[in-house]
């Protein structure tokens, strides 16, 4: 099944029509044709999920941010404290980062963002090119590990837990990894010679002060609203992923950028980008169910937990599965190809399955940088310079994916810092 399935991907065919496929060609070959239904009954469990609804909702949030000036005026105030530091632009971008992935989750809409507002400035003020690239690609992906990341929304439905609990188990390390890439910008700047231009601290009127800062209030109020409604127990996932539409429409209202274009483009944007979402679930919820019934779970399950007798090499022998996989699948096929195996054996295992969410997640990280497939440098590139080739682009990303894989490392070693 499974060099069928690598086979036809080869070929060029898209992950969720190759899965569907390869289930189809398996269920009527092992079972007959009265397997089918089966394959229905499973892929309908998948869709009707009414958690699945806040996934749009939250891509919609990242396409309207995309069309509107929200984020242009977020990055334009925190130019209020990085002009006094060595590297300031730089870790400006990634505090912009951050808020972003807390408002919307979608790493594709920020980097590309990020690729337009913070790495132009960053070349015309002398950074290191290397640096700049990988600032942006890096604090771009922080939308899968900081709440309300997709990732964790699609974990949570793959591996039946509690997305709240995913949510608040993974803030902490969303926070720790934005500081990691803080103090690697930060020892570069003051440790490496010409990497950054000398600050230099222009004096701001008081008007132009107050008139930057109403730049950071929409974007914070929103943030304050989705999270925590959903913290504070007010809202469900998918009731804060509405209101946060809501909020970041009435942002555009207050700010007169609102139009029936901008709507349409970002509902369009939305379409496209959840109709692959829900395709490549439909697929893989069919191959992991003829799967399951053809006794692979069993097999695989077996085979995993006989490499050692010691958890922790268990634990690692996936991690090591899911970085190897994240150098050639999108983060969703391998969510929805892996987890419905990897989590019954973490919890036989006798650990927690919403920390094993934070491992998944940050592992995921990873993917989205390393070579030869890594979308974050594809999304940069498509708003990079001519200039700067991918083959730049992810050697930039080199000391981001070791920052990435030690954080990794200290949640394995460390698991409180998710509160588990």
């Amino acid at each position: 099944m499974f060099l069928m399935l690598f086979g036809l991907l080869l070929t060029g065919m898209p992950l969720a029509f190759v899965t569907l496929l390869v289930a189809l060609i398996f269920a009527i070959g092992w079972f007959g044709p009265m397997a089918v239904p089966l394959i229905t009954s499973r892929v309908f469990s998948f869709v009707s999920s009414f958690i699945f609804v806040s996934v749009p909702m939250f891509v919609l949030m990242a396409a309207i941010l995309d069309r509107s000036g929200i984020a242009r005026d977020l990055f334009d105030a925190m130019k209020l404290i990085s002009n006094r530091v060595r590297g300031g632009v730089a870790i400006q971008t990634i505090f912009v980062a951050v808020i972003l992935a807390a408002m919307s989750g979608i790493i594709g809409g920020e980097i590309v963002l990020l690729g337009l507002l913070a790495l132009p400035q960053m070349l015309r003020l002398g950074y290191d090119r290397s640096l700049a690239i990988g600032v942006v690609c890096a604090g771009g992906a922080l939308g899968t590990m900081i709440p309300p990341s997709i990732v964790l929304i699609v974990y949570g439905l793959a591996a039946n837990v509690s997305i709240g609990d995913l949510f608040t188990a993974s803030f902490l390390p969303g926070v720790m990894l934005a500081g990691f890439y803080v103090l690697y910008v930060l020892f570069r700047a003051y440790f490496t010679k010409g990497v950054v231009p000398d600050p230099d601290p222009e004096i701001i009127p008081l008007a132009e002060k107050i008139a930057l800062l109403k730049g950071l209030i929409l974007p914070l109020l929103v943030v304050t609203f989705v999270l925590g409604s959903i913290y504070g127990g007010i809202a469900s996932v998918t009731e804060a992923s509405a209101i946060g539409v809501g909020g970041v429409l009435l942002a555009t209202v207050v700010r007169g950028e609102f139009t029936f274009q901008l709507l349409r483009g970002a509902a369009m944007q939305t379409l496209a980008t959840v109709g692959m979402i829900v395709w490549i679930g439909i697929g893989a919820s069919a191959i992991v169910g003829v799967f399951n019934l053809m006794g692979g779970i069993d097999f695989v399950s077996s085979l995993i937990i006989g490499i050692s007798d010691e958890p922790l090499y268990v634990l690692l022998f996936m991690m090591l599965i899911l970085f190897v996989l994240g150098m050639f699948l999108d983060w969703v096929g391998i969510a929805l190809l892996t987890l419905p195996i990897f989590v019954p054996i973490i919890v036989e295992l006798g650990y927690d399955p919403v920390w094993f969410g934070v491992l998944f997640c940050m592992n995921m990280q990873v993917s989205f940088l390393s070579p030869p497939f890594g979308p974050a440098a594809f999304y940069l590139k498509s708003v990079a310079p001519p200039d700067i080739s991918l083959g730049d682009i992810f050697r930039a990303l080199l000391p981001f994916i070791g920052l990435q894989i030690l954080a990794l490392a200290i949640l394995i070693m460390f698991p409180g810092i998710t509160g588990r």
